[in-house]
């Protein structure tokens, strides 16, 4: 017979649903409300009467956001950012938390690299020697400027790391056997059973090149090279009026500055949030056996 729970047990999942229920609320809220003005009127909006549900319902604002092609040249350079920057960062990562992950006895530096990495973590260089790097080897306005400084991410390469280590050594022993190679080994005995890490990397790098927006204002020479993050932070602060045109002011009668404002950010959480959903598995899973290990 199957006892029932404690009261105390009860108490705590009732407990620990609510918070979590309250955090993802406070997480989502803000978005829908986003979401509820830029299918606001103009004036619903202007005059603070939107709070999740919209008011005067209109399109307008989506429709004004599909004429800007500012806006669509700044979403292909961050889409092409997060694939460009998501393959270099899953590379490099692989590379370096192969050979971290092996005993002593197999790799004998390899306490020596593991505090040069972790290192970098603790101290870091500055901005001012960052972009003067950047500068140096001819980076600046470039699209590589957006990708190279955050080629190796630390984080990354530890949280794969300990989740190369958990595979089993008689696998590697027994491709040995057959003839294998470390680097064949590597791609096609590790990293075909760390699906669960590689996505987790995979994600958090994904979410960092879509969401960053500093770099490209610090290193593009021009507002054309943003990527979209940077430009949408340029028009919410300041929204510049003065390169519209005719039909632009035409369409400010019927939409706002917020409601054009919060159409772009929304369009801008969407990729993202269609991504998440379909990794959220693998993302739980790597960061728990990821974290097991040291």
């Amino acid at each position: 017979m199957v006892e029932s729970k404690h009261w105390s047990s009860i108490l705590f999942n009732v407990l620990n649903y609510l918070i979590l229920g309250l955090l993802a609320l406070s997480c989502l809220i803000p978005l829908v409300h986003v979401f509820a003005i830029s299918l606001s009127s103009s004036a619903a909006a202007t005059g603070g009467l939107v709070n999740l549900w919209p008011v005067d319902f209109t399109i307008e604002s989506y429709a004004y956001v599909a004429r800007r092609a500012a806006f669509w040249r700044a979403m292909g350079i961050s889409i092409l950012r997060s694939v460009v920057g998501v393959t270099i960062n899953m590379f490099f990562c692989i590379l370096c938390a192969y050979p971290l992950s092996k005993e002593k006895d197999q790799f004998r530096a390899r306490t020596f690299y593991a505090w040069y990495f972790f290192l970098t973590m603790l101290v870091s260089g500055g901005l001012i020697p960052l972009y003067m790097v950047v500068r140096m080897t001819g980076l600046m306005g470039t699209f590589w400027a957006l990708v190279i400084p955050g080629a190796v991410p630390v984080y990354n390469i530890i949280l794969l790391l300990n989740f190369f280590r958990q595979t089993p050594r008689e696998l590697e022993d027994a491709a040995i056997i057959d003839g294998a190679t470390q680097w064949r080994i590597m791609w096609q005995v590790y990293v075909p059973t760390s699906t669960a890490a590689l996505a987790t990397v995979a994600l958090l790098s994904t979410v960092y090149h879509w969401n960053e927006w500093f770099h490209g204002i610090l290193y593009m020479n021009s507002p054309d090279q943003y990527p979209l993050q940077s430009y949408l932070r340029t028009i919410v602060i300041d929204m510049n009026l003065s390169k519209m045109g005719a039909n632009d002011w035409q369409a400010l009668v019927v939409v706002s500055d917020k409601t054009v404002k919060c159409a772009q950010i929304f369009l801008a959480s969407l990729p993202i949030l269609l991504v998440y959903p379909f990794l959220q598995r693998y993302f739980v899973k790597g960061m728990v056996l990821g974290s097991v290990k040291g």
